[in-house]
This record gives structure tokens, C-alpha cells and sequence, in this order.
């Protein structure tokens, strides 16, 4: 296999077949657009399974994914996309950089669901793009942005309920899309590395805040997570 792409957290390698590829998960964690980072023994093996479980919900639940399956403890073999430069972020309470611009106490449930969309551009700090700014820059179409933000919401409604199931509060996270056959499919991963998940009775973090504000022990928060999940799914 060629390496095509590393990223902070995955590699992605070619494969024999000119439509998949391999996404192999690392043991770093990077927070503050990698000016924080370290490694955690197994994480990529949790992250990958945890991926996968969800990915597979999901594909059961009739949202189209590049997630095909899981092949070894960090490797699963997906579609290749062509991926489109956007981190899509749904909010169901307020945490993390909404609480602190907007000065809104943490944990206050919204009415409803808040879609931010972010240009996806380490050198540029992801910064936040409106609809006007997404069509400036011939990322999406009106059509697509609208097709996303359904879409979005849809997944969010599907983890809402797969989380509930477990004990556990869907704060907010992010999604990443790419085009296949010019049809728009959910790609990169769903982990606690883009999702903020808090534990119902205690709402103590479960994901990469334990990383980024030093809170706890990430690798025991996300076998607990896995753990639930693996049970919830593989009953």
C-alpha cells in the first residue's frame, strides 16, 4: 500500500482497488490546531473500532457513508471520496468555543440544533464560513449547503439516540463530507476525538476535552465509551 495523506490523527493509504482505500488510525491526539499534542497508547485502535460501530449504525440507518468495514485493530477500508474542505459542526448544547464568544454558560440545551460550517485549512485555523463565503469560494453549491445541513441534522437525530441508549449526552460534533459519483456521502470518522460527550447523571467529559484541558484520563474515558457502544450495537 502507498500512503496518499497523513493527517493529525489517520493515514490514508491507496489499495489495489481504484475505489477504496485504507484508513489506518495514530495514537496522537492534537488539540488547538496541533499546538497540543501526545500520545496514547491504543487510542487508534479505540478510535477505529468506535468509528466503525458508528459508520456501521449509520449505513443500517440509510445515511450513506465511505465506511465499507473494519479490517484489522487499526485499519478499516472505505470509498474514496473527493473531500470537500468543510468541518461541519452541529451543536445541541452549549460548550467548548460557542460558550466562550458568545458568552453562553456551558450545558445550556438549545431549541434546536446549531449548524456552524468551518473551512477546513490547518495554515488558516479553520476558520468560520457563512453560506455567502461557501459559495464564494465554489466549495458547495446553495443546493449542497442546503443538502448538507439536512443531512446533518438527520445524523444528529440518529446519535442523539444511539447516545441516549448508553447514558450519554451528544454535545456537539463535528462531520466531514466528500463526493462519490458526484453524490455527497459522510466520510473522515465520528469518535470522541469530534464529539463532545458528556455522562448523563455525572455530565463529566468523555472525549477529547480530557485532552485539551487536562481533565481526566482520555484512554479510560473512551474504552468506556466503546465498551457501551460495542455492547448497545453487538447485542
Amino acid at each position: 500500500m502507498k500512503l496518499l495523506i497523513e493527517g493529525k490523527a489517520k493515514k490514508i493509504f491507496s489499495t489495489k482497488e481504484k475505489n477504496t482505500l485504507v484508513q489506518y488510525f495514530k495514537d496522537d491526539a492534537t488539540a488547538f490546531n496541533n499546538k497540543k499534542r501526545k500520545q496514547f497508547k491504543s487510542k487508534g485502535i479505540l478510535n477505529n473500532s468506535i468509528s466503525a460501530l458508528i459508520f456501521k449504525y449509520l449505513n443500517e440507518n440509510r445515511i450513506k457513508t465511505h465506511f465499507i468495514k473494519k479490517i484489522s485493530e487499526r485499519e478499516q477500508i472505505i470509498k474514496k471520496v473527493k473531500i470537500i474542505p468543510l468541518e461541519v459542526v452541529v451543536r445541541n448544547y452549549s460548550a467548548g468555543s460557542i460558550s466562550d464568544k458568545f458568552k453562553i454558560k456551558q450545558g445550556k440545551k438549545f431549541k434546536e440544533p446549531i449548524i456552524e460550517f468551518f473551512l477546513k485549512s490547518d495554515e488558516l485555523n479553520d476558520p468560520f464560513m457563512n453560506s455567502a463565503h461557501i459559495k464564494l469560494l465554489n466549495i458547495a453549491t446553495a443546493k449542497e449547503i442546503r443538502y448538507l445541513r439536512k443531512l446533518a441534522l438527520k445524523i444528529n437525530v440518529l446519535l442523539i439516540k444511539l447516545f441516549s441508549k448508553i447514558g450519554i449526552i451528544l454535545v456537539d460534533f463535528k462531520l466531514e463530507f466528500g463526493k462519490s459519483n458526484n453524490a455527497i456521502i459522510l466520510a473522515d470518522e465520528i469518535s470522541p476525538d469530534n464529539c463532545r460527550l458528556w455522562d448523563k447523571k455525572s455530565k463529566l467529559s468523555l472525549d477529547k476535552d480530557l485532552f485539551r484541558h487536562d481533565k481526566g484520563n482520555l484512554i479510560n474515558a473512551y474504552e468506556y465509551i466503546h465498551t457501551k457502544l460495542n455492547r448497545k450495537l453487538n447485542v
